[in-house]
């Protein structure tokens, strides 16, 4: 083959690389488990948009999240945000505390709460900021300082605002976790998540470890999709940002609904923070009907460009009632619906939940 210099990356399909005649592998690759070349350019241009010295790529955010928690030891304790991603709580507890971590779930948005929930034994913090649906709000550089006075590392989900919005690790975060499978790719095709780091430290060098030994990588397909998402991240994050807003303020004065979750909103408790710390939300915020689950319920059903269906970051506008999703022990009030704002003008958006509110007022 000659020299094409294509603008668009190929896609390196192979599973294994061959060996020179003197026997290494002077390509720099040699089993795509190790590494692979479209999985390689994914990373550093992550660990470039989150200001990180590496990252690490992975199938899922969960497997990110998952290698994260599995770089720690038996023994130790973590302190998690308690309105953490769902599967997130659900899988240390029915994971890692088998395996033997000790988990604190705590309202890390309150940094005395926080505070209060270190131990000796304390080596990592996981924050969520926004959370997912609640969209709390944590003081990063707040938590940060209390996690590394304890001898602890603080690591941030950063999925909602993206690096567009939100900086973890120039707030003094440590790790910073993203679901690729969200803005990242934006497109609703490629799963992936990954872990970046603010620095290149024995810990970092566990999670590679773990990352090369148990193989929860992404293909080499879905690192391709995912970066080539990267390059429409910025507009698009701007564009559901600004949408989101748009359409919090008008549900903010509806009749039918009792209360929108979006920190970017100035009734919000944690507004001027938000405002600090990051330049936007992102395009997932949540509101509270002024009813029971079922009126949430009917309002979901009665949505058409809304799409009913779970996750965000992509072009088309999804709505999802979690208490359902989340099931039984969910924490989430039955009244809430979470809207992912895709790439839709807003005024469609606004004009079909207004449709879909209407009964609702009809009732009130």
């Amino acid at each position: 083959m000659g020299d094409e210099r294509p603008i668009a990356p190929p896609i390196h399909l192979s599973t294994t690389f061959e060996r020179d005649e003197a026997g290494e592998y002077s390509g720099g690759f040699n089993y795509s488990r190790d590494d692979n070349p479209n999985r390689r350019m994914l990373e550093q241009a992550l660990a470039a948009l989150e200001g990180g010295a590496e990252a690490a790529a992975f199938a899922s955010g969960s497997a990110a999240a998952m290698t994260l928690f599995q770089a720690l030891r038996p023994g130790d304790h973590v302190v998690v945000a308690d309105d953490s991603y769902y599967s997130i709580r659900v899988m240390l507890d029915e994971v890692f505390v088998p395996w033997g971590l000790t988990v604190t779930f705590a309202d890390c948005s309150d940094l005395a709460v926080l505070s209060g929930a270190m131990r000796p034994a304390t080596r990592l913090v996981f924050i969520e900021t926004p959370s997912n649906p609640l969209m709390r709000v944590t003081d990063i550089a707040g938590a940060a300082e209390i996690a590394h006075a304890a001898g602890a590392l603080l690591a941030c989900d950063n999925t909602l605002p993206t690096p567009v919005l939100q900086q973890p690790l120039a707030l003094g975060a440590d790790i910073v976790v993203q679901s690729t499978t969200k803005y990242i790719s934006g497109h609703h095709d490629a799963m992936g998540g990954a872990l970046i780091t603010g620095r290149d430290d024995a810990f970092w060098q566990r999670i590679r470890a773990q990352q090369r030994l148990c193989g929860a990588i992404p293909s080499p397909f879905a690192s391709w999709l995912t970066l080539r998402g990267l390059s429409s991240l910025v507009q698009r994050v701007r564009w559901q940002n600004e949408s989101a807003l748009e359409i919090a303020r008008f549900l903010a004065q509806h009749p039918a609904v009792r209360e929108v979750l979006h920190p970017g909103l100035p009734t919000h408790p944690a507004h001027a923070l938000a405002a600090k710390q990051s330049t936007g939300s992102g395009g997932l915020f949540s509101f509270r009907i002024d009813g029971e689950a079922k009126d949430a319920l009917g309002v979901a059903a009665r949505l058409r460009l809304f799409r009913r269906a779970t996750s965000f970051g992509g072009p088309d506008s999804l709505v999802e009632h979690r208490a359902s999703v989340e099931g039984p022990n969910s924490t989430t009030p039955g009244d809430l619906l979470r809207l992912a704002i895709g790439l839709e003008d807003p005024s469609g958006l606004i004009a079909d939940l207004e449709r879909a509110l209407t009964p609702v007022r009809a009732t009130r």
